[in-house]
């Protein structure tokens, strides 16, 4: 029990969106938020928006201080009313997955139980993002520019670390972790 309260809990939600309904669903994310952060032992909410004419599919990661304040969140009568209200919007039901600390790039889908060593999680993210952060800004940068966007410290960054946690998130950590699992996992 100490060892989760040191290292926090977080839940991954993934709603795939019907087309069109994406304004509804900005109003709801706008509703349910604030009652969320409410909420005892709450750390941080972020949203990973679906990229126009690729996605519809928004992630929500929500991190607490620990897995049994997330799931009171999770388990609330607030949040299953909130669900019941963007039912109407989703592809999908209300899909999520709870973990400790980074254990949600490294555990295997399907099973919530086994995860590597910590030091392990840590030089696997770390070489992930290494080059990521390096890479990242050398097209963002240009792009932002040719679009018009005004070149500014706060704007690259804010574009640039959405597109690596997206890109660590749906790209480079389910197939790294998949290539490495041997070592991973040993």
């Amino acid at each position: 029990m100490a060892n989760e309260a040191k290292n926090g809990a977080t839940v991954v939600i993934t709603h795939r969106i019907r087309e069109g309904a994406g304004s509804a669903y900005e109003t709801w994310l706008g509703e349910i938020g604030p009652v969320c952060r409410s909420f005892p032992g709450h750390l941080d909410w972020q949203i990973i928006r679906p990229i126009a004419g690729l996605s519809g599919t928004y992630t929500v990661v929500i991190r607490f201080d620990t897995e049994e304040h997330l799931r009171a969140w999770i388990y609330s009568k607030e949040r299953e009313q909130f669900v019941d209200l963007v039912r109407p919007l989703l592809e999908d039901d209300d899909r999520f997955h709870i973990s400790t600390g980074l254990d949600f790039w490294f555990t295997p889908e399907g099973n919530s139980t086994v995860t590597p060593k910590r030091w392990k999680q840590f030089l696997v993210t770390w070489s992930a993002i290494y080059p990521l952060v390096l890479v990242t800004p050398l097209w963002v940068i240009p792009a932002l520019h040719l679009i018009g966007v005004p070149l500014h410290t706060y704007i690259t960054n804010l574009v640039s670390t959405g597109i690596i946690v997206y890109l660590m998130a749906y790209v480079v950590m389910p197939h790294y972790s998949r290539l490495i699992k041997r070592w991973l996992y040993a």
